[in-house]
């Protein structure tokens, strides 16, 4: 579909450069990783650690994080670049992760495969339809077992599509040359639930500035919408935990397979 491209070509374009969205990544990932293993650990009752598929991991924030857990985790995305980004990261940092290249619509793998499959940081709003969140929401609980886990994570849009911003506040991250700026402007579709999103970087380039813009749209979906399309989906006890309760940086919805 031409939108799966559009967001391929947005995290290629990304993928070299994402770790500067966090003042520290390593200490982000071990920090969003302590946290996605508690909420885990508090549904599921595993020995050792789970096995979990990230369908959207990205460089392997998240992923790595859990591997760092203790959790068997397996990687997908549809950023080839991502992808080859996170299982040089991974393996820097001594966590197995096998992962490839897919779209979270159509997950290359058997019924029941996972404990849990995670979608995390904002990803599954990148889906601009209800039938393609269905679709991918559907594929998430095809691949779990029997009471398996899903956990998602999104930003907090049901304050934001009150609020409706034209941009983010910058975010500062060291680098070997200086220090990078990004952030996001916005600009809301009619409709206003969706909006396109221009994500500038400004990194140190001797003595000067270069200047990285990546575009892409999402659907600010509310919590009432994505547990409505988990439960349609076939998903039972849908819950949401607030940054606060859970100690991860975004609102998160987890639900089981009844």
């Amino acid at each position: 579909m031409p939108e799966a491209s559009e967001v391929a070509r947005f995290y290629d374009q990304l993928a070299a450069d994402y770790h500067r969205v966090y003042a520290d990544w390593d200490a982000s990932m071990a920090r969003q990783g302590r946290a996605l293993d508690t909420v885990i650990r508090a549904e599921l009752e595993v020995q050792g650690g789970a096995s979990v598929l990230d369908c959207s991991c990205g460089i392997g924030t998240q992923a790595i994080g859990l591997g760092l857990c203790g959790h068997r985790v397996t990687g997908t995305d549809i950023s080839a670049s991502a992808v080859s980004r996170a299982v040089r990261e991974a393996a820097q940092r001594g966590v197995p992760l096998p992962a490839a290249a897919a779209d979270m619509r159509r997950l290359p793998f058997p019924d029941g495969r996972f404990d849990v499959v995670v979608s995390a940081d904002n990803s599954l709003p990148h889906l601009l339809t209800a039938h393609d969140v269905r679709t991918a929401l559907t594929e998430m609980r095809r691949v779990l077992r029997g009471g398996g886990l899903l956990v998602v994570s999104t930003r907090p849009y049901d304050e934001i599509r009150r609020a409706r911003p034209a941009s983010t506040p910058p975010q500062l991250a060291a680098s070997p040359h200086g220090r990078s700026v990004s952030f996001q402007l916005w600009d809301w579709h009619p409709d206003g639930e969706r909006y396109d999103l221009e994500h500038f970087q400004l990194v140190p380039d001797g003595g000067d500035w270069s200047v990285r813009v990546r575009r892409a749209t999402y659907w600010a979906l509310t919590q009432g919408q994505l547990t409505r399309f988990a439960v349609e989906a076939g998903f039972t006890d849908v819950t949401w935990r607030t940054p606060e309760c859970s100690g991860f940086f975004q609102p998160v919805l987890t639900a089981r397979v009844g």
